[in-house]
């Protein structure tokens, strides 16, 4: 099986980390997997933010709790949270765009053994007051909207196995 394939098959999302930074060098590479995601009509509309800052990871972890209604830490204490954003008044496809990027980030952290977990509800704690003042802080646009979360970190814990895959979806037509 070649390493994409084996990969693809292998990344599980992750809920438990270890308190432990990404190294640089793995998240550079990471932010790159993403830059090269595809995007419609090569237009390249979205921007990435990497927040390795506790403080404003808690304060995100804070809001994003708030949207679910829940006193939970939807980032499960990971240490590095990168966010996406895409603008719709550039492209067509911001949703797409920006989930071939978190999708591009999860493949190439698992390859070097750094784990990760799609969270949602970046488009709703980007459309609060202080998720506004955040984007402006990092000259993220108003147009931009989030598109959701990869958090990454390195797993407390055994790697999950893989659920069966349920029967029938796939046509040949």
């Amino acid at each position: 099986m070649n390493d994409v394939i084996k990969t693809i098959k292998e990344r599980r999302s992750i809920r438990s980390y270890k308190n432990e930074q990404v190294k640089d060098e793995e998240l550079n590479a990471i932010l790159e997997a993403g830059e090269y995601a595809a995007s419609g009509m090569g237009f390249q509309a979205s921007k990435i933010v990497a927040v390795q800052d506790p403080e404003i990871i808690a304060m995100m972890s804070g809001l994003n709790a708030k949207v679910m209604g829940m006193d939970i830490d939807p980032f499960y204490g990971a240490p590095t949270v990168v966010i996406v954003f895409a603008d719709p008044e550039e492209t067509a496809t911001p949703v797409e765009d920006g989930s071939l990027i978190i999708g591009n980030m999860m493949l190439a952290a698992f390859s070097m053994g750094v784990d990760s977990c799609w969270v949602h509800r970046a488009m709703e704690v980007f459309d609060t007051e202080e998720g506004k003042a955040l984007k402006a802080k990092w000259g993220v646009g108003d147009s931009y909207v989030g598109i959701g979360n990869c958090i990454l970190g390195y797993r407390d814990g055994d790697l999950p196995e893989a659920p069966e895959r349920k029967p029938g979806r796939i046509i040949r037509a």
